[in-house]
Order: C-alpha cells, then structure tokens, then sequence
C-alpha cells in the first residue's frame, strides 16, 4: 500500500526549498508502477556496493552494513510489509529512504558513482530479462500440450481450409503441430530479445559515465549479464529492447489468437468438432443451454491489449532526444500490462488444449465434403495417365462439375460418368476418392500424412524433453 503523506523529498531537496505541489507531486510518482521491480532494484544495489568496496570507493564496513539493510528490505518486500510513500516517487528513492532508516549515515554512501537513470534501466532490463525466460517456459508447456494432443490425433481426418472454405483434409495432429511450429518462433524472439538486452547500464550514470574507478565488468557479471553497455548515453536512453520484447509479445499474440478463433469456431454448433469441458467454458445469464469458449475469446482479443502497448511505447520514445527525460518513465506500464496479458493467454491456451475433446466423427465426415478429394482426383490423372497437371486439374474440375448437377460426391459418380469426361479414368480411381486416402497420401516432407505426423512428434518429444533436462 502508498503511504499518500505528503513530505518534502530529502534524497533530492537539497536545491529546493519547498515541496512540490500536490499535482506535482501525483503526475511524477511512479511506485504505483515501478514497486514491481523493487526485487531487481535490490539486486542491482547489492552489486553495486559489492564493487563499490571492492574498489575501495566505500569501506567494506559500510558495504556489509548496505548489504545487511537490503537483504532486510528484500524480506519484507517479500513478506509484504514493505511501505511504499508517493512523495519519495519511485521505488529507488523509497529503498533507499527505508535503507536510510535501517543502517543510517552508510545508506547515504550506496549512491555513490551511480544515477537513477541507470538504475532504472538497469532494473527494467533486469525484469524484462526474467519475464522473457517466463514466455519461453510457458510457451514449452503449451508446445508439449499440442504435442501431446497431436500424438493422439495423428490419424484422425479433418478439413483444412482455405479462405475458410474446405480445401483438402488433413490430420488433426498435423494442425495442432502447425502452432507447435508457430510458438518456437515465438519462443526463438523472445530469446532473442533477451539476449540482445543482456547488457548492463549499470555505471552509466546520469548520461556521461562517472570520475570514480569503477568496475563495471564486475557488476555485469555479478547481476548475469553479457557485458556492459559500450556507450553511456545509449545505456541511459534507449528502449528498444522493451520495444523488442512488445514486438515479439505482439506477434505471439496473434499466434495464440488465431488458434483460439479456431476453438471458437470447432466448439460452435455449426462445425461441432470439439467441445471443452466446464472448467473452460461460461454460460449465459439468460439462455440456459448456452455454453461459451470465453477464455478463447478474451485470448483471442488480447493482441488489441498487447500491441496497443507496442504503440504506446514506440510514440513515448519517437523523437526523444539524448540522453534521459522524464517521458521514460511512461515505458514500464504498457509493458507489465502486455507481459501479464500474455502471460496469462499462455496459460489459458496450455489449458485449453489439453482440454479439448474432439469429435473425430464430425470432422472426418466434413473433411469429405465440399469434393475436398478433388486434387488427389487430378494427381491421379497426372500420375496414372501421364497428363500434364494443368490438363488434369481441367479433367477434375470438369468431373467435379458433374457431380455437382448430379448431387452426389466424386466417389457417388459411376466410372462411365467419368470416363464421359477423360475416357482413359480406370477403376482404380476410386481408390483416391475420399477424405482418409487423401491425407494418408500427402507423405512429402512437412505432409500430412499420418508417417509423417508421427515423426514430427516424436522429434518434438525429443526435442522438448532435451530442452526440460538442459
């Protein structure tokens, strides 16, 4: 909870004579927000007093008393007890108030050779780092419930579509792996834009660096990053790697989106290919017999949320001059809310595939109409007849045409209505005449074939079980 008391800000006061007016004081706190980084803040203190001694800028003694103080605010951030007051601003000036009060004059000497502005960006690369190895554990366990889901159907018919029109069929499992194949890329921008923001600002300071002979390569390691950043105005300034991380937020969350628009639509009546069970469904307050895919639904609106904070974060920084401004400090809250919108479409999606139940009938029965098998038709004239494809899409387009007027599906046409149209068709056509020939045809790399289904699962079993073990 914010201690709303108003009181005249002793970290900075020193070139003011008075406090702030209230609305000065509202429109510049930011520990609503940024007490969710309080942790991070913590460590990137202990490192920095760490080698603040160690290079002998401050004694071990006021290091140690440092280090006991934090270790004492990180309990209570912990625990909850930690007070937070909107007249100190932010959460750095609130730690080091509350270290102030626990070890007294040694807090004082924590700020030495460093500056809000590289603390902060420091912290926000720091919770940024951690919530982008949380997308990619998360999108794992959503891989492995598709995976698992895609193991039980690798033999099961439906229809792909395009245009939203039935196509060709396909295997179910082959579907469910397309977005195993959709959230690796997801997980691969996430790992990459941790480790392109795996660089410390730490000893920046305010813009230009600092007199004092610091280690900055022993702070970059102590807090697990790659190295420190090369140029201080650029470390104190820039946010592109929020900007990347939203980037690759947004693109998951399209990803999520449209498989949770297809489970909307196989849940319908209208398709009625699967159905989730209560856990996972909503009713209405007035129709008695609804049952409601919510959850894909709010998921399938979460890309508005999570791409509106890319926006809003591009049009904070567009124009910014070097080095820091005030206008930073409008970044940390897009990207909270995308990272805990996303994080929780990840585990709604995790959930709702493995609760899916299918109905194979269904699916097998619609994979067969619209003369889905129409392709196989013409792949037979190509491969038994040696006819050019071109002459034998015409050659099927014409048998399909027929057995439009005659109301009947290809395999419901007799082979001398047929042969009316390619005299050379045999009996043997029939035999590529329905939704399961069709997939269990389709054996080229990436095919849907159920051979080929199966050893993509097995390899991403392998692969996703080599990724839990390392």
């Amino acid at each position: 909870m914010t201690d709303g008391k108003k009181q005249t800000n002793a970290l900075w006061g020193g070139r003011f004579s008075g406090s702030p007016s209230e609305v000065m004081e509202t429109i510049n706190a930011s520990i609503e927000i940024d007490q969710r980084m309080a942790l991070e803040d913590i460590a990137g203190s202990l490192a920095h007093a760490e080698m603040l001694a160690a290079t002998d800028i401050i004694s071990s003694q006021d290091a140690a008393e440092i280090a006991r103080g934090l270790e004492q605010i990180r309990a209570e951030v912990l625990a909850g007890e930690m007070k937070w007051s909107a007249a100190l601003e932010d959460v750095h000036m609130n730690i080091e108030a509350r270290l102030k009060e626990i070890v007294g004059e040694a807090a004082g000497r924590l700020h030495t050779a460093r500056s809000r502005n590289d603390q902060v960006a420091t912290d926000f690369r720091l919770w940024l780092r951690a919530a982008c190895e949380r997308m990619e554990n998360l999108l794992s366990g959503y891989q492995a419930a598709l995976v698992k889901r895609a193991e039980e159907h690798a033999g099961t018919v439906m229809p792909g579509f395009t245009h939203l029109q039935t196509a060709q069929p396909v295997s179910l499992g082959h579907h469910l792996l397309c977005w195993v194949e959709a959230a690796e890329r997801d997980r691969g921008r996430f790992a990459d834009a941790r480790a392109r923001l795996n660089e410390s600002p730490l000893g920046c300071a305010a813009l230009a660096g600092t007199a004092f002979p610091i280690d900055r390569d022993k702070t970059a390691t102590t807090l697990g990053f790659s190295r420190p950043m090369a140029n201080s105005l650029d470390g104190v300034s820039s946010r592109d790697f929020a900007l990347e991380v939203l980037a690759a937020a947004s693109i998951c969350a399209v990803n999520l989106s449209r498989f949770a628009e297809e489970i909307v639509l196989w849940t319908s009546k209208r398709f009625d290919f699967a159905s989730l069970s209560d856990e996972w469904s909503t009713g209405s307050s007035i129709m008695p017999q609804k049952r409601n895919p919510d959850a894909a639904e709010l998921v399938r609106a979460k890309p508005g949320r999570i791409a509106g904070a890319l926006q809003t974060l591009i049009i904070v920084v567009k124009g910014l001059p070097l080095a820091y401004s005030k206008d930073l400090q409008e970044d940390k809250p897009p990207v909270f809310q995308a990272m805990d919108d996303l994080e929780l479409a990840l585990m709604a999606m995790t959930g709702m595939a493995g609760d899916l139940t299918f109905n194979s009938e269904a699916m097998e029965v619609a994979a067969g109409e619209a003369y889905s098998d129409a392709t196989d038709l013409a792949d037979y004239v190509v491969r038994e007849l040696g006819k050019p494809f071109r002459d034998a899409h015409h050659i099927a387009g014409s048998i399909v045409k027929l057995a439009e007027i005659k109301g009947v599906p290809l395999s419901g046409l007799s082979l001398a209505d047929m042969q009316s149209v390619e005299a050379a068709l045999r009996q043997d056509v029939f035999k590529v005449l329905s939704a399961r020939a069709s997939m269990e045809s389709r054996t080229s790399y990436g095919g849907t074939a159920p051979i080929r289904v199966r050893e993509q699962v097995q390899a991403w079993q392998a692969r996703l079980a080599e990724r839990q073990s390392g």
